[in-house]
Parts: structure tokens; C-alpha cells; sequence
């Protein structure tokens, strides 16, 4: 399994790609293989804390199932202590991490860390009555529900700052979702690293390479007349943070925290990329 990833990894990297996130069958034989033990497993550990998707893809399904048996002691990993399982379970966003983190709030010895992996997370959807209803008999679970009504989530984020300096890169006038993320290349749109490779189209081709060129200086923003008309939004946005935007931790081939300056931005762009 290591020595596929590593070829592909490569193969990517040659033409500037990150690897891909793990598939199902990948995440599982790099379980197998840290629980064997030996001197990849910083290296396995490390694929599976930041290079599986999070939410409900299929290989959150497998990550999650997983960190809840080690948390469980039902798998022994020399690496991985239950108690960080019980954290990396709450580095996964929502999904299938939600219904491990609320079964081990019932844990005596792993409720307080499912608590507060359960305090930093907002999408539990159902998830919520069921920790509602435990609230009346485990003060770990009420501690949940008070801290999401104080939105701690929330207030625990770092605070703006009062100024940014950013270079700009501004393309004139009308910019549609089109040239950011071309429909020619909708194929590619799940890999967001290689349809950003499309960025500016023959709209605005130097784009990437300006883009990259400023970077070398600090933060840049995306300027433009009227920006993000059309209704590729989510590919669009996708591949102009990727060329603007910073790394998310646990969150393989996305990123956050661009800048776009527009004298309008269309609704659903400006919707989206808020």
C-alpha cells in the first residue's frame, strides 16, 4: 500500500500536486499496518490524521469506526493513546465522527475529552437530541449543550485582526464563475488541486503564475469589477483558494481564508465564499 502511494505521490508531485486523499481501502490497510507497528507508522499516522477526507465521505466512515474502537481499547496502536483517538475523532468536521464522539460521552474515562472534542463541532444535526437527552443524566453531555448555546465554538476562534496587508491581483471588468473553474474541465472538479491547474482560463491566463509571484510577498486578494457572476460557485470558489487561500489543518487538498474584492460580487458567489 506504501509503495503505491508514494509512486502516485510522486507522480503528482512532479507536475505540482499534492497526493490525493485516501480511498476506503487505502485508509483501512494503513490502519492495519500501524497496528502491526514498525517504522512507518509516524508516517501512517500522520496519512490518516490529515489525508482522509472528513464528514461523510467513505473513508471518514473507516477513519471514524476505527478511532472509536482504539478509543474503546478494543485496538491497541503504541502511537495513538485512546484519549488522542477521542481527539483526532473531533478534527473531522461532522459526519460519521459525531455518533463515535456522543457513544464514548458515556465512556466514564473518555467522556470529558468526547465532550470537549463534541464542544468545537457545529454540524451534529440529529446528534444534538441524543446528546440533549443524555444532558439529563451525564453532566459531560449537559457541558456540551451549554457550551454550544454560549457558541463557544465560536468565541474560541481567533479574533479578526484590526488590519490585513494583502497584495491584489485584479482582472478587469465582468469575471464569471466560468473563468475561475472552466466547464470544459467539469471532469476534474472533484480533484481541486488539479482543476485549479484551469484558474483564469484564457480569460486571464497569467493568473496562476501572478498569483504565485505575490505570494512570495505575503497574502493575496482576488480584485475585480464585478466578480463570481454564473453558477459554477462551489468549484469556482474552491479553485480561487486554492491559488489565494491557506492549508486546513486535518483537511486534505482544500483550503481557507482568501480574500475577494469586487465592485459587486454576485449573491450566490458572495454567499458561497463566505
Amino acid at each position: 500500500m506504501l509503495k503505491a502511494y508514494r509512486l502516485e505521490a510522486a507522480r503528482r508531485q512532479a507536475v505540482h500536486l499534492p497526493p490525493l486523499p485516501l480511498t476506503p481501502e487505502q485508509t483501512h490497510e494503513a490502519q492495519q499496518l500501524l497496528e502491526q507497528g514498525g517504522e512507518e507508522s509516524a508516517f501512517l499516522l500522520g496519512l490518516i490524521a490529515g489525508r482522509v477526507e472528513p464528514g461523510v465521505s467513505k473513508a471518514a466512515r473507516v477513519k471514524a469506526k476505527w478511532l472509536q474502537e482504539v478509543a474503546l481499547g478494543t485496538v491497541n496502536v503504541a502511537l495513538l493513546s485512546p484519549e488522542q483517538a477521542v481527539a483526532m475523532l473531533g478534527t473531522m468536521g461532522g459526519g460519521y465522527n459525531v455518533h463515535a464522539l456522543i457513544e464514548l460521552l458515556a465512556v466514564e474515562t473518555l467522556a470529558q475529552a468526547s465532550a470537549t472534542a463534541l464542544k468545537g463541532l457545529i454540524k451534529i444535526y440529529d446528534g444534538f437530541d441524543r446528546i440533549a437527552a443524555m444532558a439529563e443524566t451525564n453532566s459531560h453531555a449537559r457541558a456540551v449543550i451549554e457550551s454550544l448555546a454560549s457558541a463557544e465554538w465560536f468565541t474560541a476562534s481567533p479574533a479578526l485582526p484590526e488590519s490585513v496587508v494583502m497584495n491584489i491581483y485584479k482582472v478587469d471588468g465582468e469575471i464569471n464563475t466560468d473563468d475561475f473553474s472552466p466547464g470544459n474541465q467539469a471532469q476534474s472538479r472533484a480533484d481541486i488541486p488539479l482543476h485549479a491547474t484551469f484558474f483564469g482560463g484564457k480569460r486571464f491566463p497569467e493568473g496562476i503564475a501572478a498569483i504565485a509571484a505575490l505570494r512570495q510577498e505575503g497574502r493575496v486578494a482576488f480584485a475585480g469589477d464585478v466578480v463570481g457572476t454564473g453558477s459554477s460557485r462551489k468549484s469556482a470558489v474552491n479553485s480561487l483558494l486554492w491559488h489565494t487561500g491557506e492549508d486546513i489543518p486535518h483537511v486534505p487538498n482544500k483550503r481557507t481564508g482568501g480574500m475577494v474584492l469586487g465592485g459587486i460580487i454576485a449573491p450566490i458567489f458572495y454567499a458561497t465564499a463566505r
